[in-house]
């Protein structure tokens, strides 16, 4: 495949990890975050760093941009200092962020007026799928757009879909982030009952996450709550972010979807308590504060 110029903003706990797949490919890859620092190893390896996204997009023919919030999404991309103002005509733009299928409507429309391409592509796998490049990709935009990137998209990823149009993309990952939120109180609720029981959760999670019970969660994040880590795979804060945008979707289709309310609840009780940065596996926190009371972060 030819080397591209690639413009990638937003390097966080899974940003940088996924432009590192790119650069270590051999494309020419411009950089920019707000916190310099998060940069610094991709630039020390060989990225250009850039001072705004305007100025990644002059240097960039593609422009990824993983950002945390709509909003941020909205600010990166179409403010005055943002990738649409830098782009050329026929460059393409691919937000990989969890945003609202509206918005991805709304960049895809304000692209094309300028002759530019854009793909929303939100992925899921968290901290160990963007490094070790076993993302799943879902991706909403043009048929051929997306055949053209999608090279690009394999070096990230493992399992790559065109989902549909211009918000198909995020639509599809809400409901990756609906299954995830039920599946999480059963996680969490599980290891808490193990632990009352005096049970080891290592041993509990080698046998029920081979079972019927098996998932990606029981076995990765299942991990981390046994080894009492609550470091970020993938922030409290963002989840709720997101759970929030499948409440608003739901709430427009006139759906009513209460498991997913319910878990809303609990992670913004988390947030409450002060563990917005913890990761999701942090909800069993808040389960365990709510049969003993005053516990700390560190159990």
């Amino acid at each position: 495949m030819a080397k591209q110029r690639i413009g990638w903003i937003g390097t966080g706990v899974m940003g940088a990890s996924m432009a590192g797949h790119l650069l270590a490919a051999g494309h020419h890859l411009t950089v920019y975050n707000r916190s310099r620092d998060k940069a610094q190893s991709l630039v020390e390896k060989g990225a250009v760093w850039a001072s705004a996204p305007k100025a990644v997009a002059k240097q960039s023919d593609i422009i990824f941009t993983m950002v945390g919030f709509p909003d941020d999404v909205r600010e990166v991309i179409l403010s005055d200092n943002g990738v649409l103002a830098g782009t050329s005509s026929n460059a393409v733009v691919v937000d990989m962020t969890t945003s609202s299928p509206d918005l991805a409507r709304t960049i895809s429309i304000q692209c094309a007026q300028k002759g530019v391409s854009a793909l929303d592509a939100p992925v899921s796998g968290g901290d160990v799928g963007a490094r070790e490049a076993t993302l799943a990709i879902m991706v909403g935009g043009d048929p051929l757009v997306f055949e053209s990137v999608r090279p690009l998209f394999e070096i990230m990823g493992q399992t790559i879909a065109l989902m549909g149009g211009a918000g198909a993309g995020q639509h599809t990952k809400m409901t990756n982030q609906i299954l995830i939120a039920g599946t999480m109180i059963g996680v969490v609720e599980s290891l808490l009952y193990a632990e009352k029981a005096g049970m080891d959760a290592h041993q509990v999670i080698d046998i029920i996450g081979k079972g019927a019970a098996s998932s990606w969660s029981i076995n990765n994040l299942g991990r981390r709550i046994a080894d009492n880590d609550f470091n970020p795979g993938f922030f409290i804060k963002h989840f709720v972010k997101d759970m929030g945008i499948a409440l608003d979707e739901a709430r427009r289709m006139q759906l009513s979807l209460p498991g997913l309310a319910l878990v809303h609840q609990f992670y913004t009780a988390a947030m409450a308590m002060g563990w917005e940065d913890l990761g999701t596996q942090g909800l069993f926190q808040v389960l365990k504060a709510i049969n003993r009371p005053n516990i700390s972060v560190n159990g």
